[in-house]
């Protein structure tokens, strides 16, 4: 996955912003923003106002779905393959859009 400010630099590049462009986002100057991506190591409320400013989320993950997590985000894995009852009776697959996320974390519906 990468260093948190190498994720940072990345996600930053992949939207066609500038260090400059992070001061309007997030509020902060191009001097604090150039020296997290660079090494820093962001407080969490910082962290999570930089991943709003980068259209991200910060998020934890249990370590046994990390892999899981991993090949959905590479591509590698498919989700949302469980079949649905309508309320006429038939079965329906659900696209990855309906909730590309449920139960990969252990949630379940109550």
């Amino acid at each position: 996955m990468g260093a948190i400010h190498e994720q940072m630099k990345a996600r930053r590049k992949a939207l066609g912003l500038k260090q400059e462009d992070m001061e309007l986002r997030v509020g902060m100057s191009r001097q604090q923003y150039q020296y997290l991506e660079s090494k820093g190591n962001p407080r969490l409320d910082t962290l999570e106002l930089i991943a709003k400013g980068l259209k991200m989320e910060v998020m934890l993950v249990p370590q046994e779905k990390l892999r899981d997590i991993a090949d959905i985000l590479a591509g590698k894995k498919k989700i949302g393959s469980e079949l649905r009852v309508t309320a006429t009776g038939s079965t329906i697959e659900p696209s990855p859009e309906d909730d590309p996320w449920r139960g990969l974390l252990g949630d379940h519906d109550d």
